[in-house]
């Protein structure tokens, strides 16, 4: 059997909430590359054979997988989340666009996974019930004065913003920036959600005003939602509230 190479995104680490194409993938692999942690949730068999690499490591991670796929091996490249989402999907298709041609030749397949976004949603309510964007705060790939750029345009189209990789030891200001660029253009009422490890035994789900919004309740376990001006909370008696957007949306010019 000639080699092929499967990229799966595992979910947001909730075992129930890795979907069953992504458990047959899994199943029919004997490589699995990816970051340790991710790894580390899986349930391999004795033949299947793993290698783990730092979370840092994407491209030279793309590169082994490919090679290895190349020479006839089942390769699996794990991701949490889903792996189109700031994942690996991404990174294998630059590998493959730089790469020698044999490349180009081998047989690709991306499983969708449950992301960060879509998890800590579910369990707020309906946050991306209308127009929404997700952008990543970490400036390894892009410059920060972009991200401000992206911050400020789709807060100004009125769109809700799930932000991915808000804070780390290496960039503990960028999140706190962040909501002082937001609370430039939102209403500090805007409702603002931290959730962290969605699904898991350590889950927290906090939902706060704008004005409320501290970075240092995120860490890189956390998906922050910031709503539109439309989002909406509805209280309940013992019971979180529920953070939803409305279908429909004024007119915003």
């Amino acid at each position: 059997m000639s080699g092929q190479l499967i990229v799966v995104g595992t979910g947001p680490g909730n075992p129930a909430q890795t979907t069953p194409e992504a458990l047959s993938a899994i199943e029919r692999s004997n490589v699995f590359f990816g970051y340790g942690p991710y790894l580390d949730r899986l349930q391999l068999r004795p033949d299947q054979r793993r290698v783990a690499s730092d979370n840092r490591e994407e491209l030279a991670r793309a590169k082994d997988a490919l090679m290895t796929a190349a020479s006839g091996e089942q390769v699996c490249v794990v991701s949490g989340g889903d792996p189109g989402v700031f994942a690996m999907a991404a990174a294998i298709c630059e590998a493959i666009e730089d790469g020698p041609p044999a490349w180009r030749e081998l047989h690709l397949e991306v499983v969708p996974g449950v992301t960060a976004m879509l998890a800590v949603a579910a369990r707020a309510g309906a946050p991306l019930g209308h127009d929404f964007c997700a952008i990543s705060l970490s400036d390894n790939l892009k410059p920060w004065p972009l991200i401000e750029q992206r911050l400020r345009a789709v807060a100004g189209a009125g769109l809700v913003i799930a932000l991915y990789n808000p804070i780390s030891r290496a960039r503990p200001w960028q999140l706190g920036t962040a909501f002082a660029i937001l609370r430039e253009v939102l209403p500090w009422s805007t409702p603002v959600i931290f959730g962290r490890a969605a699904g898991r035994p350590d889950e927290a789900i906090t939902v706060v005003t704008l004005a409320e919004a501290d970075p240092n309740r995120a860490d890189m376990a956390t998906c922050v939602i910031i709503g539109s001006p439309d989002t909406r909370i509805i209280e309940r008696p013992g019971q979180a509230p529920l953070v939803y957007s409305p279908r429909s949306a004024g007119e915003r010019l």
